[in-house]
């Protein structure tokens, strides 16, 4: 199955921009690429690229400029953890990204999966890289069953350590071809089955594809939440450099009460700030 999938490959891999690019390149793709489409991160991650081609171009810029060039990607923490991790960078790794799972690992907003990532895209290292994308290929194939479980469990972590190739290379080459197959064709929607280079091999397919029989998978909400009202608040201060009062930006949502709750998260978490009765960021 490992060739199968790597040949396939070969053959059908997108011609991503982050594919061609720096160990930075490449970290700054996976903080954009969590939770958003590659899609939606393309742009920005141009953008960004062009801006702060190495971790010291980001370290020496003042915070807050980062939040700003996030745009409406979302989440617009993973800018802040990103800055910090490029001054970690900057400061004890000589402004270059780190090539080791546990100096990984030590980054600010850099977790089990984030590492693996970069150790294997970046550097070309072995490292079990176990995504959405992964998991669901793996449970089909496997397990013939439609969706893995929500969160990813000890097992398939044992699992994905099982089918990870013995070589740097061809581990690093199973990783990158694993998710794309599991991106493109073995999707969770409309998967194209007919064109899977492991169809027969899949149990998934050959129990004739069982709809999903457990708990209801959870969906992330959006319109009517904090998280969108957030969103909103923060893009009236993004795009008003100069600064918004607090209550423009209030009247900015509907709901008063949960405008002024997700301000004072904002504030909390250091997204925007109050500069004598003007939100900026």
């Amino acid at each position: 199955m490992v060739a199968r999938v790597g040949d396939w490959f070969d053959e059908h891999r997108r011609d991503l921009p982050w594919r061609r690019s720096t160990p930075w390149g490449v970290m700054v793709s996976e903080f954009m690429l969590q939770q958003t489409p590659v899609s939606r991160v393309l742009g920005p991650w141009q953008e960004w690229m062009e801006r702060w081609p190495a971790p010291d171009d980001l370290a020496s810029e003042q915070a807050g400029a980062e939040v700003a060039a996030w745009g409406r990607l979302g989440y617009p923490r993973r800018a802040q953890r990103l800055h910090r991790a490029a001054t970690v960078i900057s400061e004890q790794h000589a402004g270059r990204v780190p090539g080791t799972l546990e100096e990984l690992r030590a980054l600010p907003g850099v977790g089990q999966y984030t590492a693996a990532a970069i150790l294997s895209f970046a550097f070309g290292g072995r490292a079990v890289v176990l995504d959405t994308n992964i998991r669901r290929l793996l449970c089909r194939v496997e397990d013939g069953r439609e969706f893995p479980p929500d969160s990813a469990t000890a097992s398939e972590w044992r699992r994905a350590e099982d089918w990870l190739p013995d070589t740097d290379e061809r581990a690093a080459h199973w990783a990158a071809a694993s998710m794309e197959l599991g991106a493109l064709v073995c999707t969770a929607r409309s998967p194209r089955c007919e064109d899977c280079p492991v169809k027969d091999s899949c149990r998934w397919r050959a129990a004739g594809y069982p709809r999903h029989d457990g708990p209801p998978r959870r969906t992330q909400a959006w319109h009517g939440t904090d998280r969108q009202c957030r969103g909103v608040l923060l893009d009236l201060v993004r795009q008003n450099p100069e600064g918004v009062t607090v209550e423009v930006a209030l009247g900015a949502w509907a709901e008063r009460v949960q405008a002024e709750r997700s301000l004072a998260g904002l504030l909390a978490d250091a997204l925007v700030r109050d500069d004598g009765g003007l939100l900026r960021l």
